[in-house]
C-alpha cells in the first residue's frame, strides 16, 4: 500500500490551523519527536520531550503557540497538539479496507439478516435472528450468536465473540479475542455445594464504544449488561454481569468490575484498577492505578489506594512499621485511658 502524501498547507486546511513555514512541503507520515525524519510530521504534547525540540529533524511539527514562539522549523500552530495528531492519524492509517460481500468459508443461518454492504470474513459464523447492520465488518472467524445485533459501520476484528442476544450500536469497534455476552459468574451455595444460576440478561453497548483485545463483558443475570455511548475500554478489562458504564466513561488496562456495580459518565478507570459489586460511582471520577474501590463514590474527584512505587529498602522498612500499626494502636489505647487519672493526679498536687 503507497503512503499518501498531503502538503503542510492542506494539512493546516484540515486542522484549521496556523501554518509557520512552506505550504508546498509534502508530508507522507507521523513519528515521535526525537524519531521523526524528513517528510514526517511530528508534535508536542508532553512537556518532557519538549527537550527534543530543537534536533528534531521532522518536517514539521504540531505545537500549541506558546511552544512554537522560537521554534526554528516549520510548525502547524494548534490549541491542542495531541488532539490534532490524533486527527491526522486517520490520513496514514494503513488498516487494509474491508471487501464488502460474505465470504465463501463464511457459515449463514438462513434466518440471520445481512445488509449487502457489510463485509463477512473467512469462517465467519452468524446465528439464526442475527442482524448486521450497513457498512459492518467482521474480520476472519469472528462469531455473532442469535438474536444478536450490530448497528452501522461496526468493525469487528478477527475471532470476536458475541454471544446471544448482544445488543451493539453503531459505529463500534472490537478488537481480537474480546468476548462480548458470556455467562456471569452467578452461582448459589447449597450446602457447600455450587449451584449454577442461569444468567437470562443481554449486554446492551452504545454508539461509538470501542473494547480492546481479550476484554470481556458478561451478560446480565436478569436486565441487561449496560455499555453507555463513547465508552473506551482497554486491553483485558473484565466486567462482570449486571454492571453499567455511563457514557464516555474511559477504563486502561486489566481493570477488574465486580457484578452490579454502577458507573457514572465521564470517568477515568486507570490500570489495574478493581472494584467490588454493588458500588455506585458517580460521574466525573478519576481513579488511579491499582486503586481498590471498596465503596461507593458520591463525589466527583481523585481517588486513590494503596502505595505508590519506592526503592526496595525503604518499603520493606514501611511494611516492618505497618505491621507494628496494631501493637502501637493498644498501646496508645492504654496510655489514653490512663491519661485522666494522670491529668487528676497532677491538679491535685497543683492545688495542694
Amino acid at each position: 500500500m503507497t503512503a499518501p502524501v498531503f502538503t503542510l498547507g492542506q494539512l493546516s486546511e484540515r486542522l484549521g490551523a496556523g501554518l509557520s513555514g512552506d505550504p508546498a512541503l509534502p508530508v507522507h507520515g507521523l513519528a515521535a519527536l526525537q524519531d521523526a525524519t524528513a517528510g514526517q510530521l511530528s508534535f508536542l504534547a508532553n512537556p518532557q520531550y519538549r527537550k527534543y525540540l530543537a534536533t528534531t529533524q521532522a518536517t514539521a511539527v504540531l505545537l500549541t503557540a506558546a511552544d512554537a514562539e522560537g521554534f526554528a522549523g516549520n510548525a502547524l500552530v494548534v490549541a491542542n497538539p495531541y488532539l490534532a495528531y490524533g486527527q491526522l492519524s486517520h490520513l496514514f492509517d494503513r488498516k487494509p479496507a474491508a471487501s464488502v460481500g460474505i465470504h465463501p468459508t463464511a457459515i449463514i443461518d438462513p434466518d440471520a439478516r445481512i445488509d449487502p454492504t457489510a463485509s463477512i470474513g473467512p469462517g465467519v459464523v452468524v446465528e439464526a435472528g442475527a442482524q448486521i447492520a450497513a457498512g459492518v465488518t467482521l474480520g476472519a472467524y469472528c462469531v455473532v450468536g442469535a438474536r444478536s445485533r450490530i448497528g452501522e459501520g461496526g468493525w469487528l476484528a478477527p475471532q470476536v465473540t458475541l454471544y446471544h442476544d448482544v445488543k451493539i450500536g453503531c459505529r463500534v469497534v472490537i478488537q481480537s479475542g474480546a468476548v462480548i455476552g458470556g455467562e456471569g459468574f452467578g452461582f448459589a451455595n447449597d450446602k457447600g455445594v455450587w449451584k449454577k444460576i442461569a444468567q437470562i440478561g443481554g449486554v446492551c453497548i452504545g454508539d461509538d464504544v470501542e473494547i480492546g483485545a481479550n476484554t470481556t463483558i458478561d451478560r446480565g443475570a436478569l436486565a441487561d449488561t449496560v455499555i453507555g455511548n463513547g465508552v473506551k475500554l482497554d486491553n483485558q478489562i473484565m466486567i462482570a454481569h449486571n454492571v453499567q458504564v455511563g457514557d464516555h466513561t474511559a477504563m486502561a488496562g486489566c481493570v477488574g468490575i465486580s457484578g452490579s456495580t454502577r458507573i457514572g459518565k465521564h470517568c477515568m478507570i486507570a490500570g489495574g484498577v478493581g472494584m467490588v459489586g454493588h458500588i455506585d460511582v458517580c460521574d466525573n471520577v478519576f481513579v488511579t492505578g491499582m486503586t481498590m474501590v471498596t465503596r461507593s463514590i458520591s463525589e466527583p474527584g481523585a481517588y486513590s489506594s494503596g502505595t505508590a512505587m519506592q526503592p526496595a529498602a525503604e518499603w520493606k522498612k514501611s511494611v516492618a512499621r505497618l505491621r507494628q500499626l496494631d501493637d502501637l494502636a493498644r498501646r496508645l489505647q492504654q496510655l489514653e485511658k490512663r491519661l485522666p487519672a494522670v491529668t487528676t493526679g497532677s491538679k491535685d498536687s497543683s492545688d495542694a
